[in-house]
């Protein structure tokens, strides 16, 4: 049973469609019509061009993965595997949103928030990588699949070392894998309709 009010606790706090929400009742836009059709802060900037409206979105989709994880813990005395499919589904749900067609942000927000928490090596892994590509390429998608990629290959490879910095420890290697893999794919599944987006401009 823990394992159902650790999955219905994530889904149901990354089901809140927020960018969809506030840009409804403030600017009366359907953002799932709109720029990119991503229901996320970047979107919600680039359609309003509006910092306020972009950073509102951004800080409560942060939330959505901070505030599943800390119900969690408190409730299951910081389990990290119960945990971390709080924030799995968190995200999921965040980006196959149920209320709005299946549409969704890519992620990002909600995920940082509760990486943050339980695993914030990994945030400032991804944070650095994303630094690092931004400086080279000057283009944000590019930047978020490439930190995305390599944040995944770190884990892969310091893995043992990287289970130190997780909080709170998870017993097996396993399970710190099983998460970061879970994680970063649904974050790169959608990055890839921008990532052939850009593929096909370059094309001659």
């Amino acid at each position: 049973m823990e394992f159902l009010y650790s999955f219905i606790i994530g889904y149901i706090s990354g089901s809140i469609p927020t960018a969809y929400l506030i840009l409804k009742k403030v600017k009366g836009i359907d953002i799932t019509n709109a720029g990119s059709g991503n229901v996320g802060a970047m979107n919600s900037f680039e359609v309003t061009r509006s910092k306020g409206l972009g950073f509102l979105v951004f800080f409560i989709d942060f939330l959505k993965g901070i505030v599943p994880v800390l119900i969690v813990f408190f409730l299951f005395n910081f389990n990290f595997s119960l945990a971390a499919i709080t924030l799995i589904f968190s995200i999921f749900s965040h980006c196959f949103n149920p209320w709005i067609g299946f549409k969704g942000g890519r992620g990002l927000a909600t995920a940082a928030g509760g990486i943050a928490i339980l695993f914030p090596i990994l945030l400032f892994a991804w944070i650095a990588f994303w630094i690092i590509t931004y400086l080279i390429k000057k283009d944000i998608l590019i930047s978020n699949i490439s930190a995305t990629i390599m944040a995944y290959v770190f884990v892969l490879i310091f893995n043992n070392q990287f289970i130190e910095y997780a909080y709170p420890q998870p017993v097996l290697v396993n399970e710190l894998l099983l998460f970061t893999s879970a994680l970063l794919i649904i974050i790169f599944i959608k990055h890839i309709e921008p990532l052939k987006d850009i593929i096909s401009k370059k094309k001659p």
